[in-house]
């Protein structure tokens, strides 16, 4: 007997296959060595349905797997008689949320691995270095309140399913939208709310200002980056209702932590990680290591990372002092007035010199520069810092003061002495080599104080230090030469002299100015001062007073362009003592208690839960492995010192394997402008596998 070419009891079986595009089922008799290229093949001739195929694969939704190899046989793959695989394209629309709240509708490779996915929809928004971001789940404020270690679908994720379709007021309903699994045509856009991503179907415009566009199957899923809207570049001041009730406000150390619980796997499909047509997902900056930022190029990707730092700030995922919050309100207001500026931003030399300068400053902030050999000057010269300082060595529940010491920072060393005449006798108190150390600033212009903190790494942790200088002239020295040592870096290199001028610049923007001039704004016109300045501040004084201080402050950045107060602002994140540190929490194979890990671009920290305190810190360049136990979903690091486990509490421990392999992976860009993204290779490394 034969059934559909093959003799029953050949071996043959009946598959069963759900064509979403169609919403049917089909029932195709094969064997085992059927590869899958020719399933697809047989089930297209079954269809006989005139429509491009091209775009689309098998999805083996019981194993949760795609297959997309496809000279790989069933048998290989493991499929048999009881399977039920659905035929659905690759290509879905996902809906975005930008780095400013803003939403795009982006057509999105569902079947390639998340980082890939990521490349190509940063490709399609002319957005470089891709390998800075990736995809992330909206979490909601319950998320913040106990700790998600496996993290499923939020319930703005998939919002959708009850809200139904974005309709436009005037606009007639659209089509309801089908499963998750199934196909449904793109609905009526708001266009205020969302900027479609359009790719070769095109758009019809109405004369409402919605956008529709109607679903013709077509064989090109390449975008046109032509045809995307210029204005991912620049951004509202304030975002719609709905965008700004997605923000989160995390209260502590242990909130702000969780919020790395959304984190996608970027080694993972979308649809292996149940994300469905019309899902919402974040798209964001997720390492804090950006590279060669070209304003000549880089308009859109230096206004999210702009945005980035605004959203940071403002709902207070770091923390900044008052004259701080004031700077960062005054670039903020300096931005908008450029954005609603009609007149073209000027490129002219000084201008270009100006972002040139802050470019150069980001990189010297970043990386430094090579050391710089005066003409005609003696290369034995060996330059140094020499002054009495305030010093304390901080110990828990200690009531010490600070006491004076005379430093001296020579080479990468700091010296301390009593005073000045032990100097002459080579009679030190104590010696700190400052390679692999780390400083952070710990300044307040209102008090008066212009401090250093020193964490130096010893058997037992790390030992802090607090350093006071009597005037910004004389921190802004002390301090670029310490953040140099730190990189192993010496007063000869050539960037000192700019590390030091960067800092004075950067302390004079926080400075209150009582000059009178005329602002572009008045402070009535800065409706909502939430806008501008985080909540904790908002609390102390009314709107009203908030508003003249922001146009105080503003006279100090009046000058700027558009790019240059966006990259001011991008530097003064930078600058804070938080910025860049991703924190979890985790519980340590040799403590029954709970801790911070906090994962930075160079380093790890073991951290206070309460305080933040850092307890020990491990540089990568010790690191000699780092894995996951799947088994018992523990991490494991080694350092050439010791070997440091722990089991990560607020997330998936793949996330915080992916955070170190995704900063090593970066520490290996080159300068070279030809080269290409080594995905294999950032896949190797954030992997987990042994």
């Amino acid at each position: 007997m034969i059934s559909d070419g093959y003799l029953v009891g050949d071996g043959s079986w009946q598959l069963k296959i759900f064509v979403t595009d169609l919403k049917v089922d089909r029932t195709l008799r094969v064997k085992g060595d059927l590869h899958v290229g020719g399933v697809m093949l047989k089930l297209v001739e079954e269809l006989d349905v005139a429509i491009d195929w091209s775009d689309h694969a098998l999805w083996w939704p019981s194993k949760n797997m795609w297959l997309s190899r496809t000279r790989t046989t069933l048998d290989q793959y493991g499929v048999q008689a009881d399977a039920v695989l659905y035929f659905t394209p690759m290509h879905k629309t996902l809906r975005v949320q930008m780095p400013d709240l803003r939403y795009i509708d982006a057509r999105v490779d569902f079947s390639v691995k998340t980082f890939t996915a990521v490349v190509q929809l940063c490709k399609d928004l002319g957005i470089r270095h891709p390998e800075e971001l990736s995809f992330a789940r909206p979490l909601v404020n319950a998320h913040l309140k106990r700790n998600f270690p496996h993290l499923s679908v939020s319930p703005l994720q998939r919002q959708r399913d009850t809200m139904g379709p974005i309709v436009p007021n005037n606009a007639s309903p659209a089509p309801a939208i089908g499963t998750p699994d199934g196909k449904s045509s793109p609905t009526f856009i708001d266009d205020h709310k969302t900027t479609p991503v359009r790719n070769g179907n095109g758009v019809v415009t109405n004369g409402n200002g919605t956008l529709h566009t109607p679903y013709v199957s077509d064989t090109s899923y390449a975008y046109n980056n032509e045809m995307i809207s210029p204005s991912l570049a620049t951004s509202p001041v304030t975002p719609t209702l709905e965008a700004k009730n997605t923000l989160l406000r995390p209260k502590s150390l242990v909130e702000r932590a969780r919020l790395n619980a959304g984190w996608l796997d970027s080694s993972l499909s979308l649809y292996e990680q149940d994300v469905r047509e019309f899902d919402l997902l974040l798209l964001k900056y997720k390492f804090f290591s950006f590279y060669d930022i070209n304003p000549k190029v880089d308009g859109t990707r230096i206004n999210q990372i702009y945005a980035q730092a605004r959203w940071a700030v403002l709902s207070e995922e770091i923390d900044c002092t008052e004259e701080e919050m004031m700077l960062f309100a005054a670039l903020q207001l300096q931005v908008s007035i450029q954005t609603n500026n009609p007149f073209p931003e000027k490129h002219n030399s000084r201008n270009d010199d100006d972002i040139d300068a802050a470019l150069d400053d980001l990189q010297i902030s970043l990386e430094g520069a090579p050391t710089a050999i005066p003409i005609g000057g003696d290369i034995t010269h060996v330059p140094e810092l020499a002054d009495y300082l305030r010093f304390m060595k901080p110990k828990r529940f200690t009531l010490k003061s600070f006491k004076r010491v005379y430093f001296v920072f020579r080479d990468t060393r700091l010296s301390a002495y009593k005073s000045s005449e032990d100097r002459s006798s080579n009679d030190a108190a104590f010696v700190i080599n400052m390679k692999g150390c780390e400083v952070t600033p710990d300044v307040n212009l209102s008090q008066g104080k212009y401090g250093i903190k020193l964490e130096v790494p010893n058997h037992e942790g790390m030992q802090e230090y607090w350093i006071r200088c009597e005037s910004e002239h004389q921190y802004a020295r002390w301090m670029a030469a310490a953040r140099l040592a730190t990189k192993g870096r010496t007063m000869a290199d050539s960037s000192y002299d700019s590390e030091v001028k960067s800092i004075m610049n950067f302390l004079s923007l926080q400075h209150p100015t009582h000059s009178s001039y005329t602002a572009p704004v008045s402070s009535h016109q800065i409706d909502n001062p939430d806008d501008y300045i985080a909540p904790r501040f908002l609390r102390k004084k009314g709107g009203r007073q908030w508003a003249q201080r922001i146009l105080d402050a503003h006279s100090n950045v009046k000058g700027l362009s558009l790019t240059e107060a966006k990259l001011h602002f991008i530097k003064a994140w930078q600058a804070l003592p938080d910025y860049g540190i991703s924190l979890f929490v985790v519980k340590f194979s040799t403590s029954k208690r709970e801790e911070l890990l906090g994962v930075a671009f160079n380093r790890l920290m073991r951290m206070d839960v309460n305080t933040g305190d850092h307890n020990k810190t491990w540089r990568y360049n010790t690191m000699k492995a780092w894995n996951v136990n799947w088994e018992v979903k523990q991490m494991l690091v080694q350092f050439e010192e010791e070997d440091v486990a722990f089991s990560c509490l607020s997330a998936d421990c793949k996330i915080v394997h992916e955070f170190i392999g995704g900063y090593i992976f970066l520490s290996m860009r080159s300068k070279d402008q030809n080269q290409t993204l080594n995905e294999e290779l950032f896949h190797k490394l954030t992997g987990g596998w042994i």
